[in-house]
């Protein structure tokens, strides 16, 4: 039998060249009792002028090159300990770029894997031949401690088969976030997910409007009345409620470097260990505009929660977390469209099946029907989505992901009415991509798994992670695909 997704094109690998600047303060106490970090910015302190003119200068140029504002960073960081330094002495412009220096540290977000991408059509198809189509492309990417990030990949499809990616930009930045804004039914549908009593949320939060800044936010707070903050259930309501708050920020990057430099890492507690597994879906607005969106796992350490990532222009994003039953777990996928007037998603929120979830809003998902549960033997354990579905003129188009003996991954493909996505309209029977034996290998071993695949002249082009460490490309023809399926009984 024909093999229906044909390997092909490159093998993407993590680079460990590839690092960013990141905030370092020693964590632990001296002997003594005294903090570490002022110790550090004692004995800083302490040096002579000319000895501190040479490390500063030596610090910018050792390390300029390979952050792009370098100065910039060093005087965010010497912010940070300050308050270590005596109100009453003077410190020169070096002094404050050493102290900024001994406290920052390189990271390399995926020296340990890149893996489980998605990819959707490109803002800018600018510059193409015929035939041509730009993708944009999310990676997650892994690097010491297990902390996972989201990273970006840029490149052409087409003509006929090609596979081509650009060369990433050496250089990576990490952008600036500020607070919120926040959407108060959004705010209380999430507190009532943590476990908020809704008396307690509206109380905080009631007075507010529909849509509120993080100073409208601190206001409320401030102005419980202090008999109400005494009680224990509403201070951990407060807490609860900021913890929500961290999580609705917005990250905005510099013109350069370019999208390929650029990489999303964890902004708020609930992310702290990880940003996993974007599904990137390029979205149709009711008034004609796209927006980008992808929902990932934030990962805090001890739990998972879904948020949503949305963007327009790609310099500019907006995080905020999901709310509702549906939005539960891992894996949530929204259609490239409005279905009845309504969003759509598909979700596993129960772990174990394959579900249609709808919202009204993009924040709150309550509703959810099961399209698939594990039947067939590579998919006993859980089945889920392999990325948001993909409008064909046969259906919509679902790659699926199951979980079979040995815990081997394998992905899968079936077809939803357009009109009613309820409705499952043909199933492949057999895997569309398991891992090959040189696949096996890996972080996370005998996995193939893709957030999202692009269908462009009628070829599906599938990017997938190669058991959590690389990634690799696999094409399959449309029609050749769906006449493989297995019509559902009427």
């Amino acid at each position: 039998m024909t093999e229906l997704a044909v390997r092909t094109g490159p093998r993407l690998l993590p680079d460990p060249r590839r690092v960013i600047a990141k905030l370092f303060v020693p964590g632990e106490e001296t002997r003594d009792g005294n903090s570490r970090a002022n110790a550090v910015v004692a004995r800083i302190l302490a040096l002579p002028e000319a000895e501190v003119s040479v490390l500063a200068g030596a610090a910018i140029a050792e390390f300029g090159g390979r952050h792009p504002d370098l100065t910039g960073i060093l005087a965010r960081h010497f912010a940070v300990v300050a308050h270590a330094v005596p109100a009453d002495q003077p410190l020169s412009a070096d002094r404050r770029t050493v102290i900024g220096a001994y406290f920052t540290h390189e990271y390399a977000p995926e020296t340990a894997a890149l893996f489980n991408p998605s990819m959707t059509e490109h803002p800018d198809q600018t510059g193409l031949d015929v035939g041509q189509i730009r993708f944009a492309m999310t990676v997650r990417c892994v690097g010491e401690g297990h902390l996972s990030s989201i990273g970006f990949r840029t490149g052409v499809l087409g003509p006929g088969s090609s596979i081509v990616v650009d060369d990433p930009e050496p250089v990576l930045v990490t952008g600036s976030s500020i607070p919120g804004p926040y959407r108060r039914h959004a705010f209380l549908s999430r507190l009532a997910d943590v476990g908020v009593e809704p008396q307690n949320a509206q109380l905080l939060l009631g007075a507010l409007p529909e849509t509120f800044s993080a100073d409208e936010l601190n206001g409320a707070l401030t102005g419980v009345h202090e008999h109400t903050l005494g009680r224990q259930r509403v201070q951990r309501a407060i807490a609860q409620v900021m913890q929500v708050a961290y999580a609705t920020y917005t990250v905005e990057f510099p013109t350069r470097p370019g999208l390929t430099g650029r990489l999303l890492w964890p902004g708020a507690p609930a992310e702290r260990n990880g940003m996993e597994d974007a599904r990137l879906v390029r979205f149709a607005e009711g008034n004609g505009t796209i927006t980008y969106y992808a929902p990932f796992t934030a990962y805090d350490g001890a739990h998972v929660a879904t948020h949503l990532l949305s963007t327009q222009d790609f310099r500019r994003f907006q995080m905020t977390p999901l709310a509702g039953r549906a939005a539960r777990d891992k894996g949530l996928a929204l259609f490239p469209r409005l279905i009845g007037g309504r969003y759509a998603a598909l979700s596993r929120w129960d772990r174990e099946n394959l579900s249609l979830a709808y919202s009204d809003d993009r924040q709150v998902w309550e509703e959810s029907t099961i399209l698939h549960r594990p039947v067939r033997g590579w998919e006993l354990i859980q089945v889920g989505n392999g990325g948001p579905p993909i409008e064909t003129p046969d259906g919509w188009l679902v790659l699926t992901h199951g979980v079979g003996p040995m815990r081997q991954y394998a992905l899968g493909a079936m077809l939803l009415d357009l009109h009613e996505p309820s409705r499952v309209v043909a199933t492949l029977t057999r895997p569309l991509l398991a891992p090959r034996a040189d696949e096996r290998d890996g972080y996370v071993p005998n996995v193939v798994y893709t957030c999202g695949a692009m269908l462009h002249d009628g070829v599906l082009t599938i990017p997938y992670g190669i058991s959590d460490g690389a990634i690799g490309f696999a094409q399959a023809d449309l029609a050749m695909l769906v006449s493989r399926m297995a019509r559902a009984a009427a």
